[in-house]
């Protein structure tokens, strides 16, 4: 390949680089070794979430450096740094929760921060867990720089040794994380022994790696192919591969043409390619938490795609690939099968694909597609003409309980089984429920009502896996039901309604609730209400005794809880595209 003549006269990095005036700061990077044609290239942020936190991010800087092999060999510069993780597997079940969608703003704030202190042209953004991978899209949108983003890849699934100590349930299928929490319940209901719930957590995640089920990290893996930020196939790989450091690399040097091609992240995320990742979430089950993000990412680049928009997507959408939590198989299953450009191929089918929407090659999906020559295997991913269910696997909800809207998985469900009716029992956190839980003081045909975990009145809006996986490990998944102004995990499973807006804490109707009020749910139609006349919610309110106190009074989550924004628009904490007054890329 030929040198490219890259023109920095309209780059950032020019600002550091170029001319008398700058050479202070070129002593610095001679002095980290760079050379005078390595300064005087378009340099290139590679940002990484790597941290020993958990298996998700432990291979993200293998990876990285394949990334700065392929800026390298596109005459680029790479520049490696880091940022933060919470991993919600650590954090789940306990007040270390409250840190994580938190840290999806603070991952995409200190990325921009570093992008924009030393002027770097471009970026690739590795991450691998649940809010990372959010919060490098976010990131990289609210820049408008040439972007290609890269999942650090699924863990391998875990496999129970075969003794009779273990139920059979568990030593037939694969294992993830989510089996573990279930296995919790097991152990509270005195069905599985402490020896094996210790042979259990040995090998039920056996690598480095995200979550192995179609929970949130895999969802938004999926969606970074969808959205058209990462290439096509490049997120199915399990992360022990080292195969897939070829992805790290290609993304490398594909960062490399969009900056000659002045592709920016806002030319391939927009609304259409928006549907287009809220497709890909229906059809395969995925986590409830994208209806979070998506209208985050949105927000980055001015456009209004509400928790409603991405639900009417859902509501029209097949559910036609079989990933856990609702379904049988993991992560590696789906990539050995033909992973997301499959899934898209058949979403295109039906017509229910953008195909001029541009892609981090510079080509648009349409013509990425017509590559693919693999099919739908009908055992993971099934055809769209015969899809699991005729309907996406998460569901929207609106009604007097919710008017903001609130959203609810059924992948799994049986129709029959997506209404509910039941007495409220209120708890006022997710410690008094998961008490509650533990000690089976619930009754079945119930509604579990869990208030006060908002991004605000939470703060963080906690997710919920410790206390539905428990239910489920009790065998009463199917026969209570949950709410919550909070978010359930991905690996959620069960009838649990979260992102209830208003949040309590905002004085919305959840906030009102009384153990007792008949609460139905109705994910057939979309509604979400309690039997409760206008006048006596009225008297409530005017009694309400206003937001419940926390402990967070200072710190980083205090600072959270006073910006963050409603539920629906994505729990954002700044106002967006739609109020800046530059791009960084044009200064």
């Amino acid at each position: 390949m030929l040198k490219r003549p890259f023109d920095k006269t309209k780059l950032p990095s020019r600002h550091v680089t170029e001319g008398p005036a700058r050479a202070p700061h070129r002593s610095y990077y001679y002095a980290m070794g760079m050379t005078e044609e390595e300064i005087h290239q378009p340099l290139v942020g590679v940002a990484t979430c790597w941290n020993e936190a958990a298996p998700c991010n432990i291979a993200l800087n293998r990876q990285a450096q394949s990334v700065k092999m392929g800026v390298k060999q596109g005459f680029g510069t790479p520049r490696e740094f880091t940022t933060i993780t919470v991993t919600d597997g650590i954090a789940m079940g306990h007040e270390g929760m409250r840190s994580s969608l938190a840290s999806r703003e603070a991952i995409a704030d200190t990325v921009e921060l570093t992008m924009r202190g030393h002027c770097y042209d471009a970026i690739v953004g590795l991450a691998g867990c649940d809010k990372s991978l959010p919060g490098m899209m976010m990131a990289m949108v609210r820049l408008n720089v040439p972007s290609v983003f890269i999942y650090g890849g699924s863990i391998l699934p875990g496999k129970a040794p075969q003794v009779d100590e273990i139920p059979e349930d568990f030593r037939t299928r694969d294992l993830t994380v989510q089996d573990m929490f279930e296995a919790v319940g097991r152990h509270q209901n005195e069905q599985l022994s402490d020896a094996a719930l210790d042979m259990l957590e040995r090998v039920a995640c056996p690598s480095a790696g995200a979550c192995g089920g179609q929970f949130t990290a895999n969802t938004m893996a999926c969606v970074s192919e969808a959205i058209g930020l990462a290439l096509m196939n490049s997120s199915g790989m399990p992360a022990p591969y080292e195969s897939r450091d070829s992805f790290a690399e290609a993304s490398g040097r594909a960062v490399m043409d969009l900056i000659e091609k002045n592709i920016r992240a806002r030319d391939v995320v927009t609304r259409k390619s928006l549907e287009n990742a809220a497709r890909v979430v229906a059809c395969t089950g995925g986590s409830t938490n994208a209806g979070l993000h998506l209208p985050a990412i949105a927000h980055e680049a001015g456009i209004e795609f509400y928790l409603d928009d991405v639900c009417e997507i859902f509501r029209d959408t097949p559910y036609f690939v079989d990933l856990k939590p609702g379904g049988t198989h993991v992560a590696k299953d789906l990539y050995d099968a033909g992973g997301i450009p499959v899934v898209m191929k058949e979403l295109r089918k039906a017509g229910l694909i953008h195909e001029d929407c541009m892609t981090a090659t510079g080509n648009s999906i349409g013509e990425e597609l017509d590559k693919i020559a693999r099919n739908a295997d009908g055992k993971v991913i099934y055809p769209i003409e015969t899809p699991i269910t005729k309907t996406g696997g998460v569901v929207g909800l609106k009604g007097n309980l919710a008017p903001e809207g609130a959203i609810v998985k059924v992948a799994g469900i049986a129709p029959e089984h997506q209404v509910f009716t039941g007495p409220a029992r209120v708890f006022e956190c997710e410690e008094e429920a998961f008490e509650a839980v533990k000690a089976r003081s619930y009754e079945e045909g119930e509604v579990i009502v869990i208030r006060n975990e908002g991004p605000a009145g939470g703060p963080g809006m906690r997710e919920m896996l410790a206390t539905t996986a428990a239910l489920s490990g009790q065998g009463m998944g199917k026969k209570v039901a949950l709410i919550t102004d909070g978010r359930f995990s991905g690996a959620t499973r069960g009838f649990c309604v979260g992102h209830v807006g208003p949040e309590a804490a905002q004085g919305g109707p959840i906030a009102l609730l009384k153990t007792g009020d008949m609460i139905t749910i109705d994910a057939v139609k979309g509604e979400i209400s309690v039997d409760i006349s206008d006048e006596e919610m009225d008297a409530r309110r005017q009694a309400w005794s206003g937001p419940r106190e926390t402990n967070y009074a200072a710190g980083a989550l205090w600072k959270y809880a006073q910006l963050v924004g409603a539920t629906y628009k994505g729990a954002v904490t700044h106002p967006g595209a739609a109020a800046e007054t530059h791009v960084y890329m044009d200064l």
